[in-house]
């Protein structure tokens, strides 16, 4: 043979060569580098003002005097407390009510037009309700969150009941789980598990861009300070609250990535 056989446990799945670790870290690299050099480049050419787009290499100063000046960590505990709280009623709330509409096709029909006919509006459209029922309080900021939280866990955890095969539902009769409330817990839940953490973690980055949309009218948090800075045209505090929220996301989502592989690990 002219060439070396692989081991079969190095050998790609899909038949495809897998990259390197300098392609699997240096084209990203380069791209974040390349990206930084236009953005610096755009302000510094004077092709638009510094006050419209603020340099990247100015951030980190702005940054450090949002934190001594007690503003950043101020607002990054604000919507943490807002975001974690609207996340739990609204995910708990959607999984729950999908998951029971998906076993119960009574439950389905009644609430099926309601849905309808609530989905298509937008969590913003909810913001005047919030006002008028909770005032400019952190409440009204958990509410529009677990508004734009709740429909795509409903949806995720209905298609994801759904999908279950039906030989589990058979053979869990045979072991004697008779009814659908004997079967949720072994049967169910584990079969449909992939399906309904998919959407809990795509409510983990809607739930970011509710935050935003519920503190623009005054509650306290990334949100505010952000409407406050561009009222000053401050666009570099503007550019730090937006860099925080994605680095706030993207630190959740990581560890959401790691307890879903830890609870999904049993399928091998």
């Amino acid at each position: 043979m002219s060439e070396l056989a692989l081991p079969a446990a190095a050998q790609p799945r899909d038949g495809r060569a897998q990259p390197s670790r300098l392609g699997r870290w240096g084209w990203p690299a380069f791209g974040l580098a390349l990206f930084l050099a236009i953005w610096e480049a755009v302000p510094a050419l004077g092709l638009l003002p510094a006050t419209l787009l603020p340099p990247p290499s100015i951030l980190p100063a702005t940054w450090w005097q949002e934190v001594v000046d007690g503003h950043w960590l101020a607002a990054v505990q604000s919507s943490l407390s807002h975001y974690l709280m609207g996340l739990a009623i609204g995910t708990t709330g959607g999984v729950a009510l999908g998951v029971a509409m998906a076993l119960s096709p009574r439950l389905d029909a009644s609430l099926s037009w309601v849905v309808r006919v609530l989905r298509p509006v937008p969590g913003l459209a909810w913001i005047p309700f919030a006002i008028l029922w909770f005032g400019v309080n952190p409440a009204s900021a958990v509410f529009i969150i677990v508004i734009g939280v709740f429909w795509i866990n409903l949806f995720t955890a209905y298609a994801a009941v759904r999908a279950v095969e039906p030989e589990l539902f058979e053979l869990a009769d045979a072991f004697g789980y008779r009814g659908r409330l004997a079967k949720l817990t072994p049967v169910i839940l584990p079969a449909a598990a992939p399906g309904i953490l998919a959407g809990v973690r795509t409510g983990l980055g809607q739930a970011w861009m509710a935050v935003v949309a519920a503190e623009l009218f005054g509650v306290e948090g990334l949100g505010q300070r952000m409407m406050q800075a561009s009222a000053l045209l401050a666009t570099e505090i503007v550019v730090v609250m937006m860099l925080t929220i994605a680095a706030l996301y993207g630190i959740i989502d990581m560890l959401f990535v790691a307890l879903r592989d830890r609870l999904l690990r049993w399928q091998g």
